[in-house]
């Protein structure tokens, strides 16, 4: 018998995944340590790399539904294992390449491998092999297991730095990319499994184009994918200039990394119980939540003084509500079209976050450079999260009879 024919397969699938996304969002958030050293050895200020980090969000996004249809189609190993080529080729460019060309194109590449070998692919294999009554739960759990690599990559990026130089630091960091081509070999055999296929018989004879227009044309997606613009706002402008936020306030870079690993630390917690509660209420009102709870957090940390007490309480505060979109939105695309085309239809949403990631890394960069400081920034990610809330509440949420919808 073979090994993906057997009823547990999907936990190799869910491991396999995890580690992918471990090392893809884990690399990907180091990238404000960078900011600073990076724009000095080029000269001027941070506009040009904030630039190139919102590049990268950017073609990201764009390749996210290409990448996701092929995976949906031929295995998301295959897209995998060349998604993680392309993320090392990357790094290693903007590590050898010490010019504007050389760092946005590694960006451009590393954008690519986002696209190819992350968190959209993970969580469309998973979803296809995970049991219907165990999907929502699997999406929470390859979004938790994932942010282990954000907890451990951020402190050991920053132990390299300091010893070895950032552009070192590149370069092993491009290793461990490459590594995951051998990890995407357990992403084998994500095909639907008879039970889910059943479950979802209503919408199994779609083709990727008619579920990509019933996804368009459907008021409640395209809300989902307004509110996911935020979610990459504001990840990505606090990941890319806390950092220099806190060196302004004197506030060293170490508490810095150790701020972004406790997010990646408590993310584990915060992205698990929100895939839980997916799977036992409505994931919607969860969702919405999560945006509310976001913006209440930013509002208290930037109105007490900032200290490093202040700085890890909140960055445990965010890792809690970091990822936990992740396991409520992709559920919600499978409750509304199934798990078939989820690395597709995810893909498109997640390319909404994308467009907002390069708003929160780019102009964060320009009103730094402008006003020297962040603070309608903060501001800004405040007013975003209320508006998130909003619309993630006004969603519809169906109630089916059949199992995997339910169960998420």
């Amino acid at each position: 018998m073979s090994l993906f024919s057997k009823p547990s397969a999907w936990i190799i699938i869910l491991l396999a995944g995890s580690a992918m996304v471990s090392a893809t969002l884990g690399i990907r958030q180091v990238f404000g340590l960078f900011v600073l050293p990076v724009s000095s050895e080029l000269g001027g200020g941070l506009q040009f790399f904030s630039l190139a980090i919102a590049c990268q969000n950017i073609v990201w996004g764009i390749s996210s539904p290409f990448f996701g249809a092929v995976a949906d189609r031929y295995g998301a190993w295959r897209v995998a294992a060349c998604g993680a080529l392309l993320y090392a080729i990357g790094l290693l460019s903007m590590a050898l390449y010490v010019t504007e060309a050389g760092v946005l194109i590694g960006q451009i590449f590393i954008g690519m491998g986002l696209g190819s070998a992350g968190i959209s692919i993970a969580v469309g294999a998973v979803a296809r092999a995970a049991p219907p009554e165990k999907r929502s739960l699997a999406l929470g759990l390859v979004t938790s297991f994932g942010s282990f690599g954000q907890f451990a990559l951020v402190p050991f990026t920053q132990e390299l730095m300091s010893n070895y130089g950032w552009q070192t630091a590149l370069i092993i960091l491009s290793v461990i990319m490459a590594s995951m081509v051998a990890m995407s070999l357990g992403l084998r055999g994500d095909g639907q499994s008879d039970q889910s296929k059943a479950s979802v018989s209503d919408i199994a004879h779609l083709t990727a184009t008619s579920a990509l227009r019933s996804a368009v044309s459907s008021r409640d997606y395209i809300l989902l994918t307004t509110g996911f613009f935020v979610c990459g706002l504001q990840l990505v402008f606090i990941t890319t200039h806390l950092p220099t936020y806190l060196a302004d306030a004197g506030i060293g870079l170490e508490v810095a990394g150790w701020a972004l690993a406790l997010i990646g630390l408590f993310n584990i917690v915060g992205a698990f119980i929100c895939g839980w509660l997916g799977g036992i209420t409505s994931k919607k009102n969860v969702l919405a939540s999560v945006y509310l709870l976001r913006g209440l957090a930013i509002a208290a940390f930037i109105l007490t003084p900032v200290t490093p007490v202040s700085v890890l309480l909140f960055g445990a505060a965010m890792g809690l509500l970091w990822l936990g979109t992740i396991p409520l939105t992709s559920g919600l695309i499978v409750v509304f079209f199934g798990p078939k085309y989820l690395s597709m239809l995810y893909g498109v949403v997640f390319l909404s976050h994308q467009i907002g990631s390069f708003v929160g890394a780019w102009v964060g960069g320009l009103w730094y450079d402008a006003y020297g400081n962040y603070e309608a920034m903060w501001w800004l990610n405040v007013g975003f999260a209320v508006f998130a809330f909003i619309i993630n509440w006004l969603i519809r949420e169906p109630v089916s009879k059949a199992p995997a919808f339910a169960a998420g």
